[in-house]
């Protein structure tokens, strides 16, 4: 079955009361002509509640009472387990066992049975399918269904409502639902509007789909995105892709931090790095906004608490406010003080600094000292840098 427009038209009817109509606000921090689609405000934290609840609610009543079984990496679990909670129907979910503690637990919140299995994402798709066969349950598929594909839709009706002269609007993929439904929707009422993608650079298998020209199944993911860690994007989302999306771009892990650290210092929001991605691109420069009123969606905002610490240091490090410099010094009694002081003349702040005599990179009669320093930006760290070799200290590599 494809997916049409009036499938989407009819899930937003039966979405009415179940799933918000999430902000789109103009976001100038992030760049001039850039605005951006809350999804990580919508109900359940992410877009996924659309489509999994116009899918539980498309059921049989004979597949409602068997109960219906997903997987995914915690966003496509909290919204079936919602949804099929309020309708009434016993949900199993199969999530990857290094999913997002929170995840985990708010699925389980949300009234569904949770099975943790070893791998990602599409180890666990391995797992659902066995117990579909079992069990008879109904499964639901995370991106490659039609009517979870018209749910996901429902954001680019959304979007031309509130912005009917948008432009340009830039979308993550991981298996490819929410990107095809969007598509459809925009396309077929607005041709014109261009559509990208964008994918993590550890977890690009509709990026390389694209250009292989068939759907290819990477070998592995590994990606702080893990809402978009998909080894093998779904045929009918690469067929929708193939016809309606016009460019697929990639971002690298500290792109996505940054992106991270970004909405959060000038949206005050906060996404999970999947929901990131479309913000790291245009940051990055992957993606031209010059010209166009561009939409990002920020697709969910589940982000573990302990994650997201690791997320925004790394998302300082990328954009030089934080730094870290080891060197050389002598091993006598004021060498450390000198080092300090030529140090707080560039104006950096010191986080944490360690003094070791016993490493094996010092010399005999010399001490490495390892500083993390606050800095203003790039040209901040290259001053102090500077100011450092000048005073011939010798600078060690990370």
């Amino acid at each position: 079955m494809m997916v049409t427009l009036e499938m989407i038209r009819d899930a937003q009817k039966a979405l009415e009361g179940v799933v918000r109509k999430t902000p789109l606000d103009p976001a100038p921090q992030i760049g001039k002509n850039i605005y951006i689609k809350a999804e990580n405000l919508q109900m359940t934290g992410a877009f996924k509640l659309r489509g999994a609840y116009n899918k539980i609610r498309s059921l049989t009543p004979e597949e409602a009472a068997k109960g219906v079984i997903a997987c995914s990496a915690g966003n496509h679990a909290q919204g079936i387990a919602y949804s099929a909670t309020k309708l009434g129907i016993k949900s199993i979910i199969c999530m990857p066992a290094g999913a997002p503690m929170s995840k985990v637990e708010a699925t389980k919140g949300y009234g569904a049975e949770v099975v943790l299995v070893p791998g990602v994402y599409d180890d666990a798709a391995k797992e659902a399918e066995r117990l579909r066969q079992e069990h008879g349950y109904t499964f639901a598929h995370p991106f490659n269904d039609p009517y979870v594909i018209a749910g996901q839709g429902t954001i680019g009706l959304e979007i031309l409502d509130q912005l009917p002269d948008v432009e340009q609007v830039v979308v993550p993929i991981g298996g490819g639902g929410l990107i095809s439904g969007i598509a459809i929707a925009l396309k077929s009422l607005k041709p014109d509007v261009r559509v990208i993608g964008v994918q993590a650079a550890g977890a690009a298998s509709m990026y390389t789909s694209h250009y292989r020209g068939t759907p290819v199944e990477l070998r592995n993911v590994s990606t702080i995105a893990d809402g978009i860690a998909v080894k093998r994007p779904g045929d009918l989302t690469f067929a929708i892709c193939e016809k309606y999306v016009d460019e697929i771009v990639t971002v690298t892990e500290e792109e996505i931090a940054y992106g991270i650290l970004r909405l959060i210092e000038g949206q005050k929001t906060v996404a999970e790095g999947a929901g990131a991605t479309p913000v790291a691109a245009v940051l990055a420069g992957k993606v031209d906004t010059l010209r166009r009123k561009t939409v990002c969606v920020v697709s969910g905002g589940n982000v573990d608490v302990t994650t997201l610490s690791r997320i925004i240091t790394k998302g300082l490090s990328h954009s030089g406010r934080i730094v870290e410099i080891a060197t050389k010094i002598s091993d006598r009694p004021g060498s450390l003080m000198q080092l300090l002081h030529v140090v707080s003349e560039t104006g950096a702040n010191i986080v944490s600094i360690n003094h070791a005599r016993e490493a094996k990179a010092a010399d005999v009669g010399a001490c490495i000292v390892t500083m993390v320093l606050e800095t203003r930006d790039q040209a901040h760290i290259q001053q102090i840098q500077d100011q450092l070799t000048q005073q011939e200290y010798y600078l060690l590599k990370n």
